[in-house]
């Protein structure tokens, strides 16, 4: 297990993605992903207020209500360590403070809780002061509102000042970050995000950690995607540079016998990732998922793969 920096949460080192509840995933399936998940000794599950608004007919707040109604099935609120976000709501955009907790009230009473233990800025607002920013989600904290905060998406100016201006006025220090990092996105996380992140203390939680699906080896030709809900995001990366990471990650996965997409998720977990973010529409992908954790890499083999990957580094 992982702890969350400035909290006694212990965390399993593969945080669940809740972007597929109530989208590729209907209730049964989200229901057999989630108990796939915790049944393997899971129990960090991430989502957002805005989860699933940019499929037809939804307005977003889906994935919440999802999780909420497995929570209160299953009456295993005290065993998950509970993250979602605010910020990209269409009903509820930007980080006022206003706009911050009533979102926040939003997201409580769909997921049937009465705390966050994680709560997220989703993407920055810069029509709010990062100083506005940290206050309000500070107050939160000491409301017992939420447990911990955490940034997705900061370019690393906005980044440092939360963390600085924080530590300088005593509020609420981030305890996590959520940026984009995996084999085929390296360059703005390593040049830019995780100096910050490491200079002062945060966990890094990357997301895309499996490239929209692309690094699980699975999709090699335009006709591999054809019907994948996420098609456009995994194509992008359907290229000479793309396929020869691929290649490097089932190589190294021949070597342990596991799965292309475990050994992505090792690699991000070698580079120092506390917990990489990946989600599942069927139980039988959370097998590969949660092996994970207990896959160490070979230093020979975590440079094999930043070499194949060096082109988006």
């Amino acid at each position: 297990m992982a702890r969350l920096p400035r909290t006694d949460l212990e965390l399993f080192p593969l945080n669940l993605g809740g972007n597929t509840f109530g989208w590729t995933a209907d209730r049964d399936a989200s229901f057999a992903v989630l108990d796939a998940y915790t049944a393997a000794g899971g129990n960090f599950v991430d989502t957002a207020d805005v989860y699933s608004a940019w499929v037809d007919g939804h307005t977003g707040g889906e994935s919440e209500t999802v999780l909420g109604q497995w929570l209160a099935a299953r009456g295993n609120r005290e065993e998950i360590v509970l993250a979602t976000k605010v910020g990209a709501h269409p009903q509820r955009p930007g980080l006022t403070r206003a706009n911050v907790v009533a979102a926040l009230e939003d997201s409580l009473r769909r997921l049937g809780t009465d705390r966050i233990d994680l709560y997220y800025a989703h993407h920055d607002d810069e029509s709010v002061p990062v100083a506005e920013q940290a206050a309000v989600f500070d107050e939160l904290v000491r409301a017992g509102k939420i447990r911990a905060v955490g940034l997705s998406n900061y370019g690393p100016d906005r980044l440092r000042e939360w963390f600085e201006t924080a530590e300088r006025e005593g509020l609420t220090v981030p305890a996590a970050i959520q940026p984009e990092y995996n084999l085929v996105a390296r360059r703005d996380y390593e040049r830019q995000i995780a100096p910050v992140a490491r200079g002062h203390g945060a966990a890094v939680m990357p997301y895309y950690g499996l490239a929209s699906g692309f690094l699980t080896g699975k999709y090699r030709t335009p006709a591999d995607l054809e019907g994948r809900a996420r098609r456009g995001a995994a194509a992008a990366h359907l290229n000479e540079q793309g396929l020869a990471v691929v290649d490097a990650l089932v190589a190294v996965a021949g070597a342990h016998r596991a799965e292309p997409a475990t050994v992505a998720l090792a690699w991000l977990l070698a580079k120092g990732a506390t917990a990489p973010i990946a989600s599942a529409s069927a139980p039988e992908q959370v097998p590969a998922l949660v092996a994970a954790p207990g896959l160490e890499l070979t230093a020979e083999e975590v440079a094999a793969l930043d070499e194949a990957s060096l082109p988006f580094a």
